[in-house]
């Protein structure tokens, strides 16, 4: 069985939308964490070692981190199509796209949202660079990985969606956000993040 520790409104929602996307039955238990605004507290019942989300719980398999998550499920799950099997010739681009966003995209957005951006040329540089790798796929695209959608897209899409004000205007970039985020599955996990924080059971 698969259980979700998720605080609504927080990173864990990519994963809810990953699920969603597999189609595979789960669990989501909805933890508190501690927020960067000062509310919230470590949660008791979320294994993560850090007390902070997602934990994905596979029977007795934990996985945290959320490029280990959707690479864990797109593995278990090479049905959903939202990944690329061991062997295949995208697993290459699929696992550098997965660790850049984590390693590269996510820290070169926080810095401009930050403003470090203002008074640093690295990290200048570092969002710049980033940009244009994003807007050059999205030129290629219809998605991220090329002609078809993949947890890729949902793992930066969701970043990007929130982020959409700290980045340049692109007809490219807008029409992506609007392709996946109009999903079906997404809107059953956006209905879904919100639940009162109780263990759910989500069929």
């Amino acid at each position: 069985m698969l259980t979700l520790f998720h605080a609504p409104w927080s990173r864990s929602s990519r994963l809810v939308w990953l699920l969603e996307e597999t189609g595979a039955p789960y669990d989501i238990c909805y933890c508190d964490i501690a927020r960067s605004d000062g509310t919230g507290a470590r949660d008791p019942r979320n294994p993560h070692p850090d007390g902070k989300v997602p934990a994905l719980l596979h029977d007795d398999v934990l996985v945290t981190e959320s490029a280990a998550v959707a690479l864990y499920l797109t593995d278990l799950f090479p049905e959903a199509g939202l990944g690329a099997p061991v062997g295949s010739p995208e697993r290459g681009a699929y696992l550098t796209w997965l660790a850049w966003i984590a390693g590269e995209m996510e820290p070169a957005f926080w810095a401009k949202i930050s403003g470090a951006t203002e008074g640093d040329a690295n990290a200048q540089a570092r969002y710049d660079a980033v940009i244009a790798r994003l807007f050059g796929a999205l030129e290629r695209g219809p998605y991220l990985m090329g002609q078809r959608f993949t947890a890729v897209d949902v793992m930066a899409g969701s970043a990007l969606a929130w982020a959409r004000d700290y980045s340049p205007a692109s007809a490219a970039l807008d029409a992506w956000l609007e392709r996946i985020l109009e999903r079906p599955a997404n809107a059953m996990a956006t209905a879904r993040d919100s639940t009162p924080p109780v263990l759910a059971q989500v069929a």
